[in-house]
């Protein structure tokens, strides 16, 4: 959801799951077989509508955590006003019914996200760590986090946390995958009829006290050449990936400054038009990972992720959103997020961009104000 539109679902038709280095490029294989065998019956024929799946990948090639796809028994979706519904269903069953009222919200509760497997120390080590190996040219940019842990009370309504996030952050895409939950400000990739789209953020500033610091921040932010190199990155990544799919590519001339509640971000647009009949799920597979959320050259910056991070990112900074039978959909990068476990068990992730002019305090600050979004909606 963002703003006023977004999709629900309510059940499982069906559920897929993928894992290792082939997971995308088998979810998309899997997705088209699963559509070319679907009956739909459509008359509104827009985005949105018809068979289509939630999605959550993991980050890491190497992770425990499954990626999956998750057909809804009953999808309801909203957009600038018009509301649908779609039901799902597995030939030769009965359709589910589609129900008129949800139940109220469960219990109100307040948690606390403690330091999980990588404290504020160790994570100022290791950021520091960082900076020397690129000080010695072994990469350009990696992307380091940290982590929270807490748990749930028995049977939570995970849906006031969501509801939180939603509230609190309208402008940006709150998503619940399998436990999956957050309010990330960055779209991986949007498909819609051969165009597609994506919204590059890299480059962090805490937003001031009034009126006066908070311009301030922004023109620091924008005219900083840390954060101007660490976009920069980021934004030659996207379109490396995205150019043997697209005829022609285009981006916003200089990076601009996204307001939210509690942070500015540098921006970059990213527009073009599909050439090889690639789906949304083709494209993150080319996309992910991005230099927003690994680093670059990527495959140093993975290896040193692994090194450095003492726990398995999970779902985090993994693409996170849906895909609809004719391949569009969209797709956010799954930050500002916390993993639920079944048994409630909380695990939130923070990161930043570490170049050469990266300071530990300065970058262990910046993993504080990004956890904010999921520590208030918890706690």
């Amino acid at each position: 959801m963002r703003r006023n539109q977004g999709l629900a679902g309510i059940g499982t038709a069906l559920r897929l799951e993928f894992s290792g280095a082939t997971r995308f490029t088998d979810a998309a294989t899997a997705w088209r077989e699963i559509a070319a065998a679907a009956t739909v019956s459509d008359p509104i024929a827009r985005t949105g509508t018809g068979l289509l799946a939630f999605g959550a990948f993991a980050f890491d090639a190497s992770s425990a955590q499954t990626s999956v796809l998750i057909v809804p028994q009953v999808i309801i979706g909203r957009d600038n006003g018009r509301c649908w519904v779609t039901r799902i269903w597995p030939t030769g069953t009965t359709p589910p019914e589609i129900p008129l009222a949800l139940r109220p919200l469960g219990t109100e509760y307040r948690i606390s996200l403690l330091p999980g497997a990588l404290p504020p120390a160790g994570y100022r080590d290791a950021v520091g760590e960082a900076v020397s190996r690129i000080a010695s040219g072994d990469l350009n940019k990696i992307v380091l986090a940290r982590d929270l842990v807490g748990r749930l009370p028995a049977e939570s309504d995970l849906r006031r946390a969501v509801s939180e996030l939603a509230l609190g952050y309208p402008d940006c895409w709150t998503y619940a995958v399998d436990g999956l939950v957050g309010s990330s400000p960055e779209t991986l990739i949007r498909a819609d009829r051969g165009e597609v789209n994506a919204r590059v953020l890299a480059g962090t500033m805490s937003r001031g006290a009034d009126a006066a610091s908070d311009l301030e921040a922004a023109l620091q932010l924008a005219t900083s050449t840390k954060d101007g190199d660490e976009h920069e990155f980021a934004v030659q990544s996207v379109l490396a990936s995205l150019r043997p799919h697209t005829s022609h590519l285009t981006t916003s001339e200089i990076p601009f400054t996204v307001k939210l509640p509690n942070l500015w971000h540098l921006a970059t647009d990213v527009e073009g038009t599909l050439s090889d009949g690639s789906n949304s799920l083709d494209l993150i597979a080319a996309l992910h990972p991005t230099a927003a959320v690994a680093g670059t050259p990527t495959e140093t910056a993975l290896a040193l992720i692994r090194e450095l991070e003492p726990f398995d990112r999970g779902r985090y900074a993994g693409p996170v959103g849906w895909v609809g039978a004719d391949g569009d959909g969209e797709w956010a990068i799954a930050l500002r997020c916390a993993q639920v476990s079944p048994a409630g068990g909380v695990t939130a992730y923070a990161g930043c961009g570490i170049v050469l002019d990266s300071e530990p305090e300065r970058e262990l600050a910046e993993t504080r104000m990004k956890f904010r979004p999921v520590v208030e909606a918890f706690g």
